[in-house]
């Protein structure tokens, strides 16, 4: 990737060339398969990707069904919930990926998503709309307030809501009742026709600083900041460590661990400092810490 950056002003952009940007940059964007009703008991379903969680207590989620950007009309969802103020969010995961698509096709508003889709209605136990049966994860939830971001083509709807009543499919929860990332196989929105599925191959694990304060980089020694072995998410992990190990500690590993690497390029320096680097970037992604520390500072010792 260059250095060279291009720079734009958003009012200076169309409406669809923005929306390109904005999407292709910020993602992978989790989706609100959004189950409404309007105030005759049509049901409607439709997938919405300006969407989060935004507080736990109260658990708030909040979708945005913006104004169409070329015809500057509004989303049956929006008109649903302005009349008929509940929603059920349904959580998408890859078996029902294609069915989501389909079912955001621009049906008439008298159109059954649920039956164009193929998807199965589930009668809610606090609201009105239907939940979705196929979802892995539904939020029944009460709408407390729209707000409107303008009223040009492109403009958003922020559609805030409290969850009311949450329902879990137990085949995606582990042995201590959570929801288990690998099992839940969930999906998420790129740019263009891109989605993201969030599986084994690509998920990792990083372990949040939440109650541990690190070094920082700024405190690491200057041949490990400019390493040329190691990267910058290398040196984001090393940073998190609270203290460095003590020297004792660090001898004893040298003695224990690393006797072969200083024995073979007791002569070379420059190798045997490349060698180091690279045995704690090993170390770095099997997350030893502290081990990859010791071999680091064993250089110096």
């Amino acid at each position: 990737m260059t250095d060279s950056m291009k720079t734009i002003d958003p009012k200076e952009l169309e409406i669809p060339v923005l929306h390109g940007y904005l999407l292709g940059a910020v993602g992978p964007r989790p989706i609100a398969f959004a189950s409404t009703m309007d105030d005759e008991g049509n049901a409607n379903l439709a997938p919405f990707s300006f969407f989060n969680v935004f507080s736990a207590n109260p658990p708030i989620m909040v979708f945005s069904p913006a104004r169409s950007g070329r015809t500057n009309t509004t989303k049956d969802t929006y008109n649903n919930v302005k009349k008929v103020p509940e929603v059920v969010i349904n959580v998408v995961n890859h078996d029902i990926v294609e069915k989501m698509s389909l079912a955001s096709s621009p049906f008439a508003s008298d159109v059954d998503e649920f039956v164009k889709s193929g998807l199965t209605p589930v009668a809610s136990d606090l609201v009105k709309p239907f939940r979705v049966k196929e979802s892995p994860v539904q939020f029944e939830c009460k709408v407390i307030e729209v707000k409107e971001l303008g009223d040009q083509g492109g403009a958003g709807n922020l559609v805030i809501c409290e969850v009311v009543k949450i329902h879990i499919n137990e085949s995606v929860l582990d042995e201590k009742g959570k929801i288990d990332q690998k099992k839940i196989d969930l999906v998420s929105r790129m740019g263009g026709n891109w989605y993201c599925r969030a599986d084994e191959n690509s998920m990792f694990e990083i372990v949040k600083p939440i109650t541990t304060v690190g070094i920082g980089i700024d405190n690491m020694p200057a041949d490990i900041l400019n390493s040329s072995v190691l990267t910058g998410n290398d040196l984001g992990k090393l940073g998190g460590i609270e203290a460095l190990p003590n020297e004792t500690d660090v001898n004893d590993y040298k003695l224990t661990e690393l006797s072969e690497l200083f024995v073979e390029y007791e002569d070379d320096k420059a190798t045997l400092e490349t060698k180091l680097h690279q045995k704690a970037k090993e170390l770095l992604t099997d997350n030893k810490l502290e081990e990859a520390w010791m071999t680091l500072l064993s250089f110096n010792d």
